[in-house]
């Protein structure tokens, strides 16, 4: 049990509480009221919650849909992931209940911003429950309980995990047509899911990444020289030696932004005009405190 608390950082749970709120804002004031569809198991939730008595309300199945799949998925994610991912659930859970039954906000009808423009809804809807779902998983948990179907199911159906959750999602909103007899709103919860998706990978890794650059040449003392003075950052050499030439060569590994590639093209080839350059995209940089 110490161990756990060790493991568990409070700033991550006030974060974790505000992306909850977020994302349940961004439900149940753009999405719900014009029944539109979120994806994975909070898409569930919406469905389920239109076609089932009052009192089964979207927030309840929240609860008892993403918690069973967290507490199922605690050996394979581990106990931090786990209690992390519940604890965001039940602020989204609480946030939605908030919106929907407590606050005076009327979400009954249409979205009390955006109205019955579905494609308004759609963007916003997506754009913000995507902002609450990347501060999830970049703070270390989840807020929808299909990742984790798709981790332990993935691997056994021989499909990866991307691909689970879009069958799943692709499968929910099929049957959303089918129930409610028009293709019009699951088309455009197609747009929130792409919305939503994009969100993530912003929040997750950054809206501008950077870049990698591994160098191979003969000259690695001036490149590596000229880089460290222009860019005031470092460096890291790799001995390595020539597959067809066996000759010996070094590898320089550099990171840059988007800004600073041509720049940096300029100097290595004014060095070492045969120098062999690949550029790779970096999802995210972790500095030393060093």
């Amino acid at each position: 049990m110490k161990k756990l608390f060790n493991t568990l950082k409070w700033q991550n749970f006030i974060i974790l509480f505000i992306a909850g709120c977020i994302n349940a804002f961004g439900v149940t004031v753009f999405l719900a009221p014009v029944k539109l569809y979120d994806s994975g198991i909070s898409g569930t939730s919406i469905l389920l919650s239109q076609i089932t008595p009052e009192y089964m309300s979207l927030s309840l199945f929240l609860l008892i849909l993403n918690v069973p799949l967290f507490l199922f998925g605690l050996k394979k994610q581990g106990i931090t992931f786990t209690v992390y991912s519940v604890f965001t659930v039940i602020v989204y859970s609480w946030a939605s209940w908030m919106i929907t039954d407590i606050l005076p906000i009327d979400v009954s009808m249409a979205s009390p911003l955006a109205g019955e423009d579905l494609l308004l809804c759609a963007l916003f809807g997506g754009v913000i429950s995507g902002i609450g779902s990347g501060l999830t998983i970049r703070n270390g948990g989840a807020i929808d309980g299909i990742e984790v179907m798709a981790v332990i199911f993935a691997k056994r159906l021989n499909i990866t995990v991307g691909t689970f959750v879009m069958i799943y999602n692709v499968f929910l909103y099929i049957i959303c047509g089918i129930i409610i007899n028009s293709w019009i709103l699951p088309l455009y919860s197609i747009v929130t899911y792409a919305a939503g998706l994009k969100t993530v990978d912003f929040i997750v890794e950054g809206l501008d990444r950077s870049k990698s650059v591994m160098i191979v040449t003969e000259k690695p003392q001036e490149i590596n020289d000229a880089l460290i003075h222009a860019f005031e950052c470092g460096t890291t050499k790799i001995a390595a030696t020539g597959g067809y030439s066996n000759a010996d060569k070094t590898i320089i590994y550099f990171v840059v932004n988007r800004f600073e590639i041509s720049r940096m093209r300029t100097i290595i080839h004014n060095i070492d005009s045969k120098a062999f350059v690949t550029i790779s995209e970096v999802a995210d940089v972790f500095k030393s405190n060093d």
